[in-house]
């Protein structure tokens, strides 16, 4: 049985894995990624933020020379919106996720479905290569021992007391504010 816009014939899969891109287009994908680029979550999740990955994108296609093709319509709760959506190349049929997005209130729906969108690409992006890094359990402890901390952030509200990731030379950001040592 077929999801909702999912691929199910061949022929929609023109190009895929017919051949690599030029080693030009394969050096930008793959190309490690700038140090600075890389943003960290309170959690300690890595990440490189949306803008970055179009950005690759375009210096390796052009603008024009990608694209991301909705397959099928947002799928919508009452806290989530979701979509799925394929990336294609340079006419080629490259890879297909389901970007999601969490909103909060009707008026924020719109907003919500261009956080889908670049959800999506996001993960789309991992199988051409981009920020494979993020993944690799040795690049990302090095990364935090390198750039990051990890500090006590105090709830501006509720004055929860909670051990929180920062790059260094940063603050935290709201509601949370960095505790300060004694």
């Amino acid at each position: 049985m077929a999801f909702p816009g999912e691929v199910t014939s061949g022929s929609e899969l023109f190009g895929l894995s017919s051949e690599p891109f030029p080693e030009s287009v394969s050096a930008v994908l793959t190309a490690p990624l700038a140090e600075e680029d890389i943003e960290i979550k309170p959690d300690g999740l890595l990440y490189l933020p949306e803008i970055k990955y179009r950005r690759i994108l375009i210096r390796a296609f052009g603008p024009g020379g990608w694209g991301m093709v909705p397959r099928g319509p947002h799928t919508v709760n009452s806290a989530n919106v979701s979509r799925e959506y394929a990336l294609f190349a340079r006419g080629r049929f490259v890879a297909q996720a389901r970007g999601e997005q969490d909103y909060f209130g009707q008026e924020k729906l719109p907003t919500a479905s261009e956080g889908c969108k670049s959800n999506a690409i996001v993960r789309c992006c991992k199988d051409l290569g981009i920020g494979s890094e993020l993944w690799d359990p040795v690049f990302i402890k090095e990364y935090k021992k390198k750039h990051c901390d990890q500090v006590y952030g105090v709830h501006g509200t509720n004055g929860q007391r909670k051990l929180l990731w920062r790059k260094k030379g940063r603050t935290l950001d709201y509601p949370f504010r960095e505790e300060q040592k004694k």
